[in-house]
Order: C-alpha cells, then structure tokens, then sequence
C-alpha cells in the first residue's frame, strides 16, 4: 500500500482502508446500545462500531478516535522516503495519537537526516536549510522545512507552542514531509528517468548547447 492510495481510518466517512484487512472498502456506522427489556434501550452516546464491508470485521470508535484495532491514522510515508528514514516516520505514526510532541520530534529528526541524504551537513538543522536556500530551494519548501523545524524544537523544548495535545498540528507535519520527500527526491527521479529516454547524439548536442 502506497502513500499516494492510502485514505486513512475517519470518523464517520463512508471509505476507507480498512484498518482490519488494510483494504480500501465501504464502511457501514452503527450507534450503540445499552439496556434489557423491558426498560427501554439506551445509546451509548461516545462509542460507535464500523462494520468493513470487505472482511466483515469491526472497528471500535470512542467519540471521533479508533480505539481498536489500534492503527495510526496519520499519512504513510512516502515510498522514495529513504529506509532508514522511513523507521523514524512510523515510529511517529505509532505514536503520535498518543504523543503528539513525541511525533513532531520523531519528524524534526526525519528532516535532519533527509537533509543529509540531500548533500547538507546534519549537525545543524537550520543552516542545512540555509545552505539549501543559498541553493536554489524554492520558498514553499523552506517554509516547508522551518515548520518541522520549528515545530520539532518547540516538542523538544517548549516554548510558545505546546503541542501536546494537537493532533491535527503533528498530522500536518506527516503531511509536510511527505511534500518535501515529493518535491526533492521524487519529482526529480521522475525527470531523470524521463531524459534517460532521450537518444544519445540529442543528449550530446543538449551538452554543447549548453556551453555556450
């Protein structure tokens, strides 16, 4: 399963993959509830169950959080997110549910390292950054790059932001990386594999054009 075709476990959407048999399938919502006759029924109104279509199974749902099975809904990486940097990510999934400041630094870390798989040096955060800009980093990506930066200092030392309890910040930050994975490594194989189609004497003749 990729990032790109992944739809995440929502509270009630009526699609996703299946955090059961990982299949992307209809999902049926269901109240429940409490109580024996001849007293009347009561709903339980924080829990819910998602019935799968496809495998038949349950997942079990408390207000608009999947408490079984425990699947993290945060965005898959990226599939050029480098190995080593892919334990790093998941390890921010796994937890960020639960630790929302653990996953931002997991991320800031993720970042660090992935600007070295780009040719920075990793002791140094922001001037990796810095020196990417010198580069030629477009804006978008070192706005990009500062949030998780930012952001992941902030995890590891707060100050004006407490992320502790923010969720939707920390998911954001799956987003951002995947994004800059995106637009550093993936867009730029795609082009290199697209010139590797291109004959031999018109690479030659792009070469000498070039150097006037």
């Amino acid at each position: 399963m990729s990032a790109s075709n992944y739809v995440a476990p929502t509270f009630k959407k009526e699609a996703f993959n299946c955090p059961n048999c990982g299949a992307f399938a209809q999902q049926r919502w269901f109240n429940l509830y409490i109580g024996s006759p001849p007293s009347p029924f009561e709903q339980i109104r924080s829990l819910n169950l998602c019935l799968c279509t496809c495998c038949r199974e349950y997942s079990i749902w408390k207000g608009n959080q999947m408490i079984y099975p425990y699947v993290s809904n945060a965005p898959l990486p990226s599939d050029d997110l480098p190995d080593d940097l892919k334990r790093d990510y998941e390890e921010a999934r796994n937890i960020v549910n639960f630790s929302p400041r653990g996953a931002a630094a997991l991320l800031r870390l993720v970042l660090e390292k992935l600007c070295v798989c780009l040719g920075e040096k990793g002791d140094n955060l922001n001037a990796a950054i810095a020196n990417l800009v010198k580069k030629g980093l477009p804006p978008k990506l070192q706005k990009a790059m500062d949030s998780v930066r930012v952001i992941g200092n902030q995890a590891l030392h707060p100050g004006q932001i407490d992320i502790s309890d923010d969720r939707e910040t920390a998911f954001k930050l799956f987003e951002i990386i995947n994004f800059i994975v995106e637009a550093m490594i993936t867009q730029p194989k795609k082009i290199d594999n697209l010139f590797e189609i291109v004959p031999p004497l018109q690479k030659e003749a792009i070469k000498n054009r070039d150097r006037k």
